[in-house]
């Protein structure tokens, strides 16, 4: 029997093909993994023929293990190692007046040690609500802005509210300051040439997070900066789950009015925020920002213990993630959660119904619909193991529930970017302010019941006869929720 060149072809390309889905399924299981996302991976390589293929090479590899990302050796970076290093030899001494705090301490060393958040003493925080209040605060600082702005966002549109913030920037540009914008290539995909071009003429630098020109084999596509930063002047900042858009202050017809949380921080941890920043700017750039003024001395003797802590690809370890597990499993009254995407991984979901079944108040407030919709069936196929472990679980009807919160014991605060599931905890590069402080923990107890009075309860009962058609999508999803 002869074979044609076509049929020689063919044999040779599948036999390539397969010997490359056999060494990618073996370094899949040296990687060592959770087990659930191994084998989902190794599912999809297997089952879906070439499909599977370019889903793994956009999505499935893991770029902590690989070390793409790397931010060491930054000298500011080497000075604040070195300022974690003696805040966890000295940590007794700097709350040694503070019992609150000291229970506390444990999540402390955990990020000193973990991504060098450095504990902050001197600070000034305001809790932002919604859309009006954010960015009338954000436009207000921006134009008393006198050295420098930087800002850093995963979605920036060009609509209303992102046109009166470009006019402010541009205005500052051609006073003379500096201006720097980073903006995700993905999240901010939507943002013209025109735009961009419009600021970069007035002197505004702009840096792209991670282009992305070939979508089918960009293979870092699902590795995005989900940040939300503004630094002014080295002496304010702003975090948390706002992003620019016009559908934060008025809402989507689909979805309503975007609940959300932001926060502005004046003092030592606005460092925090600055160095982030400036390490992100390297990392686009390769031009490393350096110089006092970028950390000037402030006027706040406030004393109100802050850390700001980013995780990401460039990290050792799920840093955010771990404070998560650390403030859940050692809460001994309360622990209140409101996150839009909860696709919790087996440590965090055990974490929270151990604490419900040892008796703590945990309460947790999921939106009523999403932006993704798949996302969403994944967060509601974990709510029946949550309320069988005495969970209380609330569903919000009044518009989208954006907001990343968490809060224990009435003490810790936690508002930021970073989301309950596995796309903040290991892929995203996101940011977190943890606050340790009795008024801001009950101003944001206030808050969060304020958003249960305008949720609905879910019973076990009642949930248990949802239709069977929902359940099925709910498993389905659930399945597909490592590889988001």
């Amino acid at each position: 029997m002869s074979w044609t060149v076509s049929t020689i072809i063919l044999v040779v390309g599948a036999s390539i093909y397969l010997l490359l889905i056999a060494y990618i399924v073996y370094s899949l299981l040296r990687e060592n993994r959770d087990p659930e996302i191994t084998l989902a991976w190794v599912l999809g390589l297997t089952l879906l023929p070439f499909f599977g293929l370019i889903l793994y090479l956009n999505f499935g590899r893991n770029f902590r293990k690989i070390k793409i990302f790397s931010r060491k050796g930054l000298t500011d970076l080497v000075r604040i190692e070195e300022i974690s290093q003696n805040q966890i030899e000295d940590l007794s001494s700097i709350t040694s007046n503070e019992s609150d705090y000291l229970a506390k301490s444990n999540i402390i060393k955990l990020l000193l040690n973990n991504s060098k958040a450095v504990l902050t003493a001197r600070n000034q925080v305001q809790i932002l609500q919604n859309g009006d209040a954010t960015f009338a605060a954000i436009l207000d600082d921006l134009e008393k802005a006198q050295h420098h702005i930087h800002l850093e966002y995963y979605i920036y549109e060009d609509d209303d509210i992102g046109n009166r913030i470009k006019q402010v920037l541009i205005e500052k540009a051609r006073q003379g300051l500096e201006v720097k914008l980073i903006i995700d290539a993905i999240g901010s995909w939507g943002l013209g040439s025109r735009f961009l071009k419009d600021l970069r003429k007035n002197g505004i630098e702009v840096g792209i997070f991670m282009p992305v020109r070939f979508p089918l084999v960009a293979n870092k596509i699902n590795y995005r900066n989900h940040r939300k930063i503004i630094v002014v002047d080295g002496k304010i900042g702003f975090v948390g789950g706002l992003n620019i858009a016009d559908r934060y202050i008025h809402g989507t017809p689909e979805l309503g009015i975007w609940r959300d949380t932001h926060l502005k921080i004046q003092g030592d941890a606005v460092q925090s925020l600055q160095t982030i920043f400036i390490t992100d700017w390297y990392f686009i750039t390769k031009h490393y920002l350096s110089g006092a003024h970028y950390f000037p001395l402030h006027e706040i003797r406030d004393q109100l213990l802050v850390q700001v802590t980013s995780s990401g690809p460039d990290s050792d370890w799920s840093n955010i993630m771990q404070a998560y597990f650390t403030a859940i499993t050692t809460a001994e009254k309360n622990i209140y959660i409101s996150t839009p995407y909860f696709i919790p991984n087996e440590s965090i979901l055990t974490a929270l119904k151990t604490a419900a079944l040892s008796g703590v108040d945990v309460k947790l407030i999921l939106p009523g619909n999403s932006d993704v919709r798949t996302t969403w069936y994944s967060s509601i196929s974990y709510v029946e193991e949550l309320l069988m472990a005495g969970v209380d679980v609330y569903i919000y009807r009044d518009g989208f529930n954006h907001g990343k919160i968490m809060m224990v014991d009435d003490v810790f605060t936690s508002i930021g970017t970073a989301n309950m599931d596995g796309r903040s905890f290991n892929k995203n590069f996101e940011v977190n302010a943890l606050i340790y402080d009795r008024e801001t923990a009950r101003q944001m107890r206030d808050s969060f019941m304020n958003d249960i009075s305008h949720s609905d309860k879910v019973y076990l009962q009642e949930f248990l006869t949802r239709p069977r058609k929902q359940k099925i999508k709910e498993s389905f999803c659930r399945v597909l929720g490592p590889l988001y």
